[in-house]
């Protein structure tokens, strides 16, 4: 939180008359406990807990990031970067849509962080923010990673849940609120008028954790405040409006710009009053943070109890305003690119990928419609769960229908999902291509594959690259030779001639300078590569090779693994094809 400074032309003239001076309180006087009545188990049913020990780890961080670069987070300082850079990894790796806004004319100009939950109408919107910097003289621990923490811990949750949303929500993090709640009015100025009108509400919450902490809430008994209010009259804590923070924090920007606003606080350098200490516990006649813009404002200037009610308080009011019950299982579908052209006698290929949109991973079975005569579109794998991609092949006969046409790819699974691509057949061409390796992905038994025995198999100690089907060749740590092989009749007139497949070594094998296990790739008499233990990596690595020296030959395609007599070597291939186009 800011401190009080006159401002010209405002009404709130009241404000001008804080001092900067602060008295030192007692960091261990904690609140008593209130008591929970018998709405609260009601309430507490319509969210999740939030464990204050996850969020206790943000500020343990942010601690740390403030010692190693000079006891602050002050905006513009590297402190605040490190900052904006810890905040923004966790919310990446969770599946939030994160921007970072560089605020140009903050007196440290700086990034806001923006991040929203990917779920919901974007047009109706629920927005909870924090005030990431600290002052210069401290790490702003309380003031304000308390805010800041609570409201990570709660986008966190949010998405591992990853519940139905009624409403989409929306938190950031502000620059420059230290000098003059720069950031969060940067933003509020950026926004269109429209993008204005599809923010319901904005939550604020600046200190929530002041260790000789009250509960306040801004606006208190307005109804943009009755879920935060409903909470803690939950826990029978009596919450008061928030006179100190008045026009002092991020939701003042908001507030002036018309948008509803609410927001949690625990107290500044104001006093404890006596009928307040007697309802809230902690000591009467004292600061609610006595180390408020100072240096000792520290990871153990933390009230528990206030931080854990402050921030179940958050996570139910957005149950409340934005969740919408159990999530349905669902999926969307998606054609990279959106369109192609393919000559007669000719094939094109595409990406299809899938991406779940609420609810649990699902199998999604993949088909088309809309091809013109004389043109085929398969799909490898033809299944996939939702989240992964498959390759889609349209191929042309030499007497195919010429033209533009529209092909719908269909997604299948609990739900039918689609997605266009517009395919162009010309009349030019001859190359009778394609993708020619049958069973590619070993999803469909052995044929037209021959195979040593257990070679094509769905054993989960090796993973497949797609699909639950790949072949393993050798892994016995003993003698052994394993084989797979497949004719293929290569078409001439083609202009490129492709062979890939997806190999992935595993081995036992110490040494880093002794081939003991090969796997050998043929075709016809011709050897095109030797792999051995040598070789081995994490992971699948894709091989490819120009096979237009074979045109118009049938020629068999053939792996052959070896492996001596100890330690195993496990050569496992995937997604083998040949396109000729």
């Amino acid at each position: 939180m800011r401190r009080r400074t006159p401002v010209a032309g405002l009404a709130l003239a009241v404000l001008a008359g804080m001092t900067a001076t602060l008295a030192a309180t007692a960091a261990g006087a904690a609140p008593a406990a209130a008591p929970v009545t018998a709405a609260a188990p009601a309430l507490l049913a319509a969210a999740p807990d939030i464990a204050v020990t996850n969020i206790q780890a943000h500020l343990t961080q942010l601690n740390t990031i403030a010692t190693n670069n000079g006891g602050t987070r002050r905006a513009g300082s590297a402190g605040y970067t490190a900052s904006v850079g810890y905040v923004k990894g966790k919310l990446q790796a969770a599946g939030y849509t994160v921007t970072e806004q560089y605020c140009s004319n903050c007196t440290y100009p700086g990034n806001n962080l923006i991040a929203e939950w990917p779920q919901g109408p974007a047009d109706q919107v629920v927005m909870f923010g924090a005030h990431l910097d600290s002052v210069s003289a401290g790490p702003g621990i309380n003031d304000n990673g308390s805010g800041s923490a609570a409201l990570l811990e709660n986008a966190l949750v949010l998405a591992q849940q990853n519940p139905s949303m009624t409403k989409r929500v929306r938190f950031a993090w502000w620059n420059g609120e230290e000098q003059g709640l720069q950031g969060s009015k940067f933003y509020v100025n950026s926004l269109t008028a429209a993008q204005k009108g599809y923010l319901k509400g904005y939550y604020n919450f600046d200190m929530v954790a002041s260790p000789n902490g009250g509960y306040f809430i801004n606006r208190v008994t307005s109804t943009t405040a009755a879920p935060l209010k409903a909470y803690w009259d939950s826990l029978s804590l009596q919450p008061e409006e928030n006179v100190e923070g008045q026009g002092r924090s991020d939701d003042y920007s908001f507030q002036n710009a018309g948008i509803p606003t609410s927001g949690y606080a625990a107290g500044a350098s104001a006093t404890k009053t006596s009928a307040q200490a007697s309802k809230w516990g902690g000591t009467a006649g004292a600061a609610y943070d006595g180390c408020y813009h100072r240096s000792c404002d520290t990871t153990s200037n933390i009230n528990a109890t206030v931080l854990n009610r402050s921030a179940d308080g958050v996570a139910y009011a957005i149950w409340q305003l934005a969740v919408g019950g159990t999530p349905t299982n669902d999926f969307s579908v998606a054609v990279s690119p959106t369109s192609g052209s393919v000559a007669r006698g000719a094939s094109t290929t595409a990406t299809v990928s899938t991406t779940t949109t609420s609810g649990s991973a699902q199998p999604v079975s993949l088909s088309a419609t809309g091809a013109p005569s004389g043109v085929t579109v398969s799909f490898s794998p033809s299944s996939v769960t939702s989240g992964g991609s498959a390759t889609m092949t349209a191929s042309a006969s030499s007497t195919a229908t010429t033209g533009t046409f529209t092909i719908t790819v269909t997604g299948t699974g609990t739900a039918t999902r689609s997605a266009t691509y517009s395919l162009t057949v010309t009349g030019t061409g001859g190359c009778a291509g394609g993708q020619l390796i049958g069973n590619s992905s070993f999803e469909s038994g052995s044929t037209p594959w021959t195979a040593s025995s257990g070679v094509i198999t769905n054993s989960t100690s090796q993973a497949a690259r797609t699909g639950s089907y790949k072949a393993w060749l050798d892994g016995y740590g003993s003698t052994h030779t394993d084989t797979l092989s497949q004719p293929v009749s290569i078409p001439a007139g083609c202009s490129s001639y492709t062979l890939s497949f997806w190999l992935h070594i595993d081995t036992a094998e110490t040494t880093t300078s002794t081939a003991y296990d090969r796997l050998t790739v043929q075709v016809g008499t011709t050897t095109l590569a030797t792999y051995s233990n040598l070789h081995a990596a994490s992971g699948y690595a894709q091989r490819t090779f120009n096979l237009a020296g074979y045109a118009g030959q049938t020629v068999t395609l053939k792996f052959t693994g070896v492996e001596d007599s100890s330690l195993q070597t496990s050569f496992v291939v995937d997604d083998v094809t040949l396109q000729a186009s």
